[in-house]
C-alpha cells in the first residue's frame, strides 16, 4: 500500500510540476491542460467526475486551476497527494516570479528592460478585457444579476468601498432578491446597502492610517484576499488597485501594472503575481509571506469543503449568493480594467493619447478573443514592438 501511495505521488508530482513550468495562458488553459492529462490520456477521472470538480471550485475562493490541481491531487493520492499537486503545480511560477522580481529591482528602471515592459501593458490590458468578457457571458445569467453588478460597480466607484464588502454586498443582495424573486425586497436590499456602507466608511478609515509594511500585515492582506477571491484570479488586480495603491500607498499605479505584466509574462496561476509584489514591498520575506497568503486559502478550503461540495452546490441558499458574488466580481474588474486603461493609454510626459498603445491593445484583444491567441505569444510579440517604438514616444 506504501508503494502504491508513493508512485502515485511521485505521478502527482511529475504531472503538475510539468503543467506548472509550461502552464501559459490562463486558468481556461490550465484547466484544459489538466483535463487532457487526468481524464483522456491518464483516466484518473471520469469526464463528468471531471466537470463535477469544475462546477465545484465555482463555489469556493480562489484560482480555479489551482483549486482542480488540489482536488485532483486529493482524490488520487490523498492528502499527500493534495499538498503535492498544489504545491508543484504553483512552484514553477512562484521562483519564475521571484527572479524576475529580483530583476525588476535592480534593472527595471534601466533603459534596456523599460521599452519591453512598455510593450507589454498595452497587451496585459487586452488580456483582462478577455477575462472580463468570458466571465461575464458566465456570470450575467439574468437581468437582476445585471442589475446587482452594475449597482455594486456604481457603488464601488462613488463610495470607493473597501473591495471584500463590495462582494459581500453583491452576494448578500442576490441571496435576499434572487432566492425570493419577489420586487418588493429591493427596500431591503436599499437598507442593507445603506447599513454596508456606514461600516465601511469606518472600516476604510482604520485602514488609511497605516503607513508602514510590517510583514504580518503584508500576510494578512494577501491571506484576506485570498480567502474571498471569487471570480479567477484575475478580480486580483482589482483587490491589488483597491487595497495597495490606494488604501495602502505600498504600490505606484506603476509598480502595479509592471507585476500584472510579469505576473502574466509567467506560466501557471496569475496569482503568482502575489510573490513579485511581496518582493517589491518587503524583498524574499515578503515573497514569501505573499505568497503563503494568497495561495493558503484554497488548500484549506478544498480539504473543509471537499466532502460537502454536493450539498452546497443545490442549496437554495448558497447558490444565488455565489451568483451574485460573481458578478459583483466581474463589477469590480471592470472598474479596475478603466482605471489601468488610463494609466496605460495616456503618456506620462504629455498626457496624450499613446496611439502606439491603443493600437497594440485594441489588435490584441482581437487576437485573443476573436482567434484566441496564446496570451504568451501576445506578449512575446508586445515586448518586441515595445522595444522598437519606445525611444520614439517616451523618451
Amino acid at each position: 500500500m506504501s508503494n502504491l501511495l508513493s508512485n502515485r505521488l511521485t505521478e502527482v508530482a511529475q504531472l503538475f510540476l510539468k503543467l506548472g513550468i509550461i502552464g501559459f495562458g490562463g486558468p481556461v488553459a490550465h484547466i484544459a491542460m489538466i483535463e487532457d492529462e487526468v481524464v483522456k490520456r491518464r483516466q484518473w477521472l471520469t469526464q463528468e467526475h471531471f466537470l463535477d470538480l469544475l462546477g465545484a471550485t465555482n463555489l469556493i475562493p480562489g484560482p480555479n486551476s489551482t483549486e482542480m490541481a488540489i482536488h485532483i491531487g486529493y482524490i488520487y493520492a490523498g492528502w499527500l497527494g493534495l499538498i503535492v499537486a498544489g504545491v508543484c503545480f504553483i512552484l514553477p511560477a512562484i521562483l519564475i516570479t521571484g527572479l524576475l522580481a529580483w530583476v525588476y529591482v535592480n534593472y527595471g528602471t534601466l533603459p534596456q528592460v523599460a521599452p519591453l515592459l512598455y510593450g507589454i501593458k498595452p497587451v496585459v490590458l487586452a488580456i483582462i478585457i478577455n477575462a472580463i468578457w468570458g466571465l461575464g457571458k458566465k456570470a450575467i445569467k439574468t437581468r437582476q444579476l445585471l442589475i446587482i453588478a452594475i449597482a455594486v460597480g456604481l457603488i464601488t466607484w462613488f463610495t470607493k468601498v473597501n473591495e471584500v464588502i463590495a462582494l459581500l454586498l453583491g452576494g448578500i443582495l442576490g441571496m435576499i432578491w434572487l432566492r425570493s424573486g419577489n420586487q418588493n425586497n429591493l427596500m431591503i436590499i436599499g437598507l442593507t446597502t445603506t447599513t454596508f456602507l456606514q461600516t465601511t466608511a469606518t472600516v476604510n478609515t482604520a485602514i488609511n492610517n497605516h503607513i508602514s509594511v510590517p510583514l504580518w500585515q503584508l500576510g494578512l492582506f494577501f491571506l484576506k484576499v485570498g480567502s474571498v477571491l471569487f471570480g479567477g484570479g484575475y478580480l486580483l488586480i482589482a483587490f491589488l488597485q483597491g487595497g495597495l495603491v490606494e488604501e495602502y500607498g505600498w504600490l505606484t499605479q506603476q509598480q502595479l501594472l509592471d507585476a500584472i505584466a510579469i505576473g502574466q509574462f509567467t506560466p501557471g496561476p496569475v496569482l503568482s503575481t502575489a510573490t513579485f509584489i511581496g518582493y517589491l514591498i518587503a524583498g524574499f520575506p515578503g515573497a514569501i509571506v505573499a505568497t503563503l497568503g494568497i495561495f493558503l486559502p484554497s488548500f484549506l478550503f478544498v480539504a473543509a469543503l471537499n466532502p460537502l461540495m454536493n450539498r452546497l452546490r443545490n442549496s437554495s441558499w448558497t447558490r444565488p449568493f455565489l451568483d451574485a458574488v460573481n458578478v459583483s466580481a466581474v463589477a469590480l474588474m471592470v472598474l479596475t480594467t478603466v482605471q489601468l486603461g488610463i494609466a496605460t493609454l495616456i503618456l506620462p510626459k504629455t498626457h496624450s493619447v499613446d496611439f502606439l498603445g491603443l493600437g497594440m491593445a485594441l489588435i490584441s484583444a482581437v487576437l485573443v478573443i476573436r482567434y484566441h491567441i496564446n496570451t504568451a505569444y501576445l506578449i512575446l510579440g508586445g515586448s518586441m514592438i515595445g522595444y522598437l517604438g519606445y525611444n520614439y514616444l517616451i523618451m
